[in-house]
């Protein structure tokens, strides 16, 4: 029998093999025979259990009372191999995810307890040998991956080459919806190359950091560790922030808190902040591209500059906020953004290519090139900064991720997986930005389409790129993309870029009813 694996398939996949392989390094370093015992039943069972239709042959030997790390990974290995094959089969992007989760769970329990115990790294070995053997096997099969032979959707074909036409160096979309999965790229991964970007490259996503970043601050509100309408300096005395200025203002941006990366007011002046890619500080911006910024100096550098308004009368999109919101999640837990952020969003849901950068300049294969254009004694000069320091933005928009975790993400967000249902319907309820027919929640866009539909979004621009991120309310349709460019000072770019994204929405989704901005229950 011929099995099509489901979206739902491909992420309860990634979660349980994550789980199982967790568990048993957890067991393993914690050098107690009974508890491997026990964590490797549980694990073998969230291996196979949970997607028994689709390994139902590997649902065997559960006792384990007395076996090594090495014997329970050995009884866990056919569903992981077998699940490996499954995905390279359908989907090779996913089984490439599929092994990263793996090894994630691995490096994050080790990362957790210090030092691994000396069973560790043979389970590492056994798993990772495994997984590799078929992805191999799979692939001198000959077998076509079902996104190879999938729909034909030629007016989205149509609209990304179009897209390269007017500026773009590349760009890959991503979109689900009723039709099913639709991944396709257009025009090159580098400059003077003829690849085409990868269609599920890594890639900086800018200011849909922010969604994420929204949504761990909401976990945390959940479970009464932070209340939204309490002042943010109850968290962060040590800024002396105005009293006014509360935790929902920070992700509302209704806080008028001075952005770090410079400010435009409405009679055209220009305050800088910290030096940045656009405008009169992109030469500076870079020379110092590998500089290192820690959060607390860029707050610091923002509230030496006049407020935008009083607290709560008016809305600013500032990153500011959100490097405020990175502070008060550290204070609160006691863990940095990486770890809580691996802990509670990225690890469930399987997400293993997104990762928090902090100061690392590195982007993991296979990514497309982003270039930036200046001028130099006179002369234009086009460079490669596909690697530079993110800390200059930080929290507004540092991390790095995949189209494919960017639908996982957004999906089980929208879908109610991250945060109950009555934050959630905070979260999406529009506040007004003097943007037509663009209101803001908290960490996300709510827009109106051109057709008068809704869509929760969070775009994110950056240096030569630009990520793209969008689901109807009820989660049924999502589009992800990236595009690539050679950015400039004068921000070139930016008409295209508009034009782009209205493109693709309208494209993907008009046609949609006009809905209230409120999520699926």
């Amino acid at each position: 029998m011929t099995i099509t694996l489901s979206d739902q398939d491909k992420s309860t996949l990634r979660i349980a093999a994550y789980g199982a392989v967790a568990l048993m390094a957890a067991a393993g370093a914690a050098g107690e025979p009974h508890k491997i015992a026990t964590s490797g039943s549980i694990a073998l069972g969230s291996a196979t259990g949970l997607i028994g239709h689709v390994l139902a042959d590997h649902q065997e030997g559960k006792d384990l009372t007395g076996k090594s790390v090495a014997e329970i990974t050995d009884r866990v290995l056919p569903a992981l191999t077998a699940a490996m094959n499954l995905l390279k089969q359908q989907d090779p992007a996913e089984a490439d995810n599929f092994r990263r989760t793996v090894l994630v769970a691995v490096e994050t329990v080790q990362m957790r307890q210090g030092r691994p115990s000396p069973a560790t790294p043979e389970m590492v070995r056994k798993i990772t040998e495994a997984l590799d053997a078929a992805r191999v096997a799979v692939a001198d099969s000959g077998a076509v991956p079902e996104a190879a032979t999938g729909q034909d959707r030629p007016e989205l074909q149509k609209a990304i080459e179009e897209i390269v036409d007017s500026g773009f160096v590349g760009v890959s979309l991503r979109v689900h919806d009723e039709r099913g999965e639709w991944v396709r790229s257009a025009g090159v991964a580098e400059l003077g190359g003829t690849a085409k970007p990868p269609v599920n490259g890594h890639a900086r996503i800018g200011s849909n950091t922010k969604t994420f970043t929204a949504t761990l601050v909401l976990q945390l509100v959940a479970e009464g560790k932070i209340e939204l309408d309490t002042p943010a300096a109850d968290y962060l005395p040590e800024f002396g922030l105005d009293r006014r200025i509360t935790v929902r203002m920070l992700l509302q941006h209704t806080s008028g808190l001075f952005n770090f990366t410079g400010e435009v007011y409405d009679d055209g002046t220009i305050v800088h902040g910290i030096p940045v890619p656009y405008g009169t500080t992109g030469k500076e911006w870079v020379d110092k591209r590998f500089h290192t910024y820690r959060p607390e100096e860029l707050v610091r550098l923002a509230l030496s500059k006049p407020a935008r308004f009083e607290p709560g009368t008016g809305w600013s999109y500032s990153n500011t906020n959100y490097v405020l919101a990175r502070l008060l999640i550290e204070k609160v837990t006691g863990r940095s953004l990486a770890e809580e952020m691996q802990r509670r969003i990225l690890g469930p849901l399987g997400l293993s290519g997104t990762v928090v950068p902090d100061a690392s300049p590195e982007i993991s294969e296979p990514h497309a090139h982003v270039y930036y254009r200046y001028e130099e004694a006179g002369q234009q000069k086009t460079i490669d900064v596909t690697r530079y320091n993110p800390s200059w933005v930080s929290t507004g928009g540092d991390m790095i991720s995949t189209s494919q975790d960017l639908h996982t993400f957004i999906s089980a967000l929208i879908g109610g997986k991250l945060l109950p249902a009555p934050l959630l319907a905070e979260m999406c309820t529009p506040h007004a930005t003097g943007i037509p027919n663009m209101d803001y929640g908290l960490g996300v866009f709510v827009q109106k389409t051109d057709c008068g539909g809704t869509v929760i979004t969070h775009n994110g621009g950056n240096v030569g790129s630009a990520t793209l991120m969008y689901s109807t309310p009820d989660g049924s349709k999502t589009l992800t993309a990236v595009l690539n460019c050679v950015g400039d000072a004068d921000m070139s770019i930016a008409t295209a870029f508009q034009n782009a994204q209205q493109r693709l929405v309208n494209e993907v989704f008009c046609g949609e009813q006009a809905d209230p901005a409120q999520p699926a229950d």
